[in-house]
């Protein structure tokens, strides 16, 4: 019996191949695709606090927050229009996401982040020269839209493009664009903000084109992954191109393994229906409970609203963009640790140390927000020390965040699934993520306004409920090659009963031969 959550790695082999320059290249290219995500999550929140835009198309929030000095500070923002603005993207991208499913396995990998940048790019156009609040929802969608087909494909590609041994750090490039726009959105909003004329929200807005664009034109240049050029019959050009990037010649192995699972997944002729078999019920469980868990961190309450939410605390409009900014830095250089440590440490142990840190933050920043605003959110005069302190709070459960549910809850379920499951299974894993970021979105200011600092304890308890899912679910699948990946599920102590050595008895997932997965 392997510990808790553990596997017990047998006896096998391992696929030969090196980090060559053109896959690192390739995969920084394709995790580009990360940044119209990040941009449009720090750029929603800041641009919802700057007072022109709130004038223009929500005057009863500008009104509401600027001028009722009465208001509770924990209701200021509380709109269901304003939050319809923000939500309604991923809304969008929910069924964007089902949809990119069948473009992903019929047409590549490249291709649904093609048609991802050119959505964004029509959606950023439409915001940038908003006239009313109907373009700009409209921009929202078409946006989501874009979200939904880059979240489907990117992660995707990035696993299989990448040498087993090295995939998590590669993979985690992706959370690594997201974070990047978050602060680059972070930074502009900061500047924009201070444009004489009030018309700085529109640059905001239309800035987004640039992540589209460079998403757009990079998926035109990648080449597609060998196992999306099997799995559409282009045997000989999939064996060239699997050469090319392991950099070596002899990955006959791996090529025939690729073959195998291509030729099972042909036999599937329905993977939607087929998900709910009992062989693949663990990946299925992944696929929900992970994207759903990750958005019950708080950590998107805090990015979208992280200027709003700086004000809330005391914040004068300028210096909450600049909070803003500062957690958005944290993000991107804690991001940069997950990529060092995830093939070293593993995913569980970022899993859980990420869990501890967050909670404990959690509960220091709803007591200090507890303490000084009470239930009728009146903070009297607030120091500059108490807010730096709840800022600095939030920094470190920022931290915690993005070295372990921010990177691992996109590597985790995209290296999972076997290929006959793996596009629909991802499509799962989006929508569910992205439902539960729209439900997020739209009611967060209405329960501050409601929970008040009670809200950080309830994402506080689900942080505690997500730990101890990993602690006793979740086995370690570092260094263990994509199409090996079964084994884990038939070693674990709880998923062997679903996952047995006749679950694969169709030859895939190297479950030929009694094959157990190498030493690492």
């Amino acid at each position: 019996m392997p510990a808790v959550g553990g596997f017990d790695k047998g006896t096998g082999r391992a696929y030969p191949g090196n980090l060559t320059p053109y896959v690192t290249v390739t995969c920084v290219v394709a995790a580009m695709g990360g940044l119209i995500f990040g941009y449009d999550i720090g750029i929603s929140g800041g641009v919802t606090s700057m007072a022109p835009f709130l004038k223009k198309f929500f005057p009863s929030v500008y009104e509401k927050a600027a001028l009722d000095k009465s208001t509770n500070q924990y209701c200021k923002f509380d709109s269901e229009t304003l939050t319809l603005f923000t939500s309604s993207l991923y809304l969008a991208a929910l069924l964007a996401s089902l949809v990119a499913s069948t473009v992903t396995r019929k047409f590549g990998r490249k291709y649904s982040m093609l048609f991802g940048g050119l959505l964004f790019c029509a959606g950023a156009i439409i915001n940038g020269a908003a006239k009313g609040v109907w373009m700009l929802i409209l921009g929202r969608i078409l946006l989501g839209f874009g979200i939904g087909f880059a979240n489907q494909s990117v992660p995707l590609y990035l696993s299989e493009m990448a040498p087993y041994k090295y995939r998590g750090a590669l993979n985690i490039g992706f959370q690594l664009s997201i974070t990047i726009g978050i602060l680059v959105a972070n930074i502009l909003n900061y500047f924009f903000a201070k444009i004489k004329g009030g018309w700085g929200w529109r640059l905001s807005l239309g800035g987004a084109v640039v992540p589209a664009l460079i998403i757009t034109i990079g998926s035109l240049v990648l080449p597609d992954t060998p196992n999306s050029m099997i799995e559409r019959g282009q045997h000989e050009i999939a064996k060239t191109q699997l050469r090319r990037i392991r950099g070596v010649d002899d990955v006959e192995e791996e090529f025939q393994d690729l073959l195998t699972a291509s030729e099972a997944s042909k036999l599937v002729e329905h993977p939607w229906r087929n998900l709910l078999q009992k062989k693949y019920r663990p990946h299925l469980t992944m696929a929900i409970l992970i994207p759903f868990f990750q958005q019950l961190t708080g950590i998107n309450v805090i990015m979208f609203y992280a200027p709003v939410l700086f004000q809330t605390i005391g914040f004068k409009s300028d210096a909450s963009l600049m909070s803003a900014v500062i957690t958005g830095g944290v993000n991107v250089l804690a991001t940069l640790v997950s990529i060092y440590g995830v093939d070293k440490w593993g995913r569980r142990f970022l899993f859980l140390e990420g869990g501890t840190q967050m909670l404990i933050c959690q509960i220091i920043v709803a007591t200090c927000i507890g303490v000084k605003f009470g239930v009728d959110g009146n903070p009297g005069e607030l120091p500059k020390w108490y807010a730096v302190v709840v800022v600095l709070f939030i920094c470190v459960y920022v931290a915690g965040f993005a070295w372990s549910w921010g990177p691992l809850g996109w590597l985790v379920p995209s290296e999972i699934f076997p290929l006959e499951i793996r596009s629909a299974a991802q499509s799962i894993n989006v929508s569910v993520n992205m439902l539960f970021t729209f439900i997020i979105a739209q009611i967060f200011l209405n329960m501050l306004c409601h929970m008040k600092f009670g809200l950080f304890l309830f994402f506080a308890f689900f942080v505690l409920v997500m730990s101890f899912f990993i602690y006793f679910f979740l086995p370690e699948t570092k260094g263990i090659p994509i199409e090996e990946m079964s084994e884990v599920w038939k070693r674990h102590w709880f998923w062997s009963r679903y996952v047995t050595a006749d679950s694969y008895n169709n030859g895939l997932e190297m479950a030929k031969d009694n094959i157990g997965v190498k030493n690492v």
